[in-house]
């Protein structure tokens, strides 16, 4: 765990964490994960990944999108977030004073019937890393939904945990912590880190990897 106020003004960036993975890599993670109870389409683009989960979400049952470059870059967050087409929680919530309504975001963040987000590691044996730093994606993530879609770019594949968790803590991290002081004017913090080796609830998690890089 870092603690934001003793991290250096700029964090180094490992950017050999931004090369996509072997079409080799992608399909042993891919294997790797059906075993373990995911379910996985392969996509060839993030048009094509935009595409699938276009299909994968229902128009009339609650959906989260986790805060993702994946989602936004990819047009995933805007189809299920602007578009009108779904119950999406954050066009719901726009008008709300996030602040005073706290706890009612808290449930209703936590347990929407679907959640649609990105992870920041997925390793050859078929396990999911993601990074967070108040946590708040992680609750829908392991439980809190009753359905799950993550989409994954393939510089996100790696040979095991150990890199995963040096991916996370050299390459998304830093990452996110631009992109946090950009967005929001303040740190990012490396708080939490969920792993997830199985799904035990068949049909509930459903991981779509991209044959290209997408977020980080």
């Amino acid at each position: 765990m870092t603690d934001q106020t003793t991290v250096p003004d700029s964090l180094p960036i490992d950017e050999a964490f931004a090369r996509p993975a072997s079409s080799e890599s992608l399909t042993a993670a891919a294997d790797a994960l059906r075993a373990n109870g995911f379910t996985v389409h392969i996509a060839d683009t993030a048009a094509h990944a935009r595409a699938l989960v276009a299909g994968l979400v229902p128009e009339d049952r609650t959906v989260l999108t986790a805060t993702s470059e994946t989602l936004r870059e990819s047009g995933i967050a805007a189809d299920i977030d602007t578009s009108g087409r779904y119950r999406s929680l954050r066009a719901e919530q726009a008008g709300w004073d996030q602040a005073a309504r706290f706890d009612e975001v808290r449930v209703t963040r936590s347990t929407p019937d679907l959640v649609v987000g990105s992870v920041h590691a997925v390793t050859e044996d078929g396990r999911l890393v993601t990074a967070s730093a108040s946590g708040s994606q992680l609750a829908p993530y392991v439980f809190g939904a009753a359905q799950a879609v993550f989409v994954v770019g393939a510089q996100k594949v790696v040979a095991d945990l150990a890199t995963a968790l040096r991916r996370v803590e050299t390459y998304s991290y830093p990452r996110e912590d631009v992109r946090a002081r950009s967005a929001y004017g303040q740190r990012s913090v490396l708080a939490k880190i969920l792993v997830t080796g199985r799904e035990i609830f068949p049909g509930r998690s459903t991981v779509v990897l991209v044959r290209e890089p997408i977020g980080f």
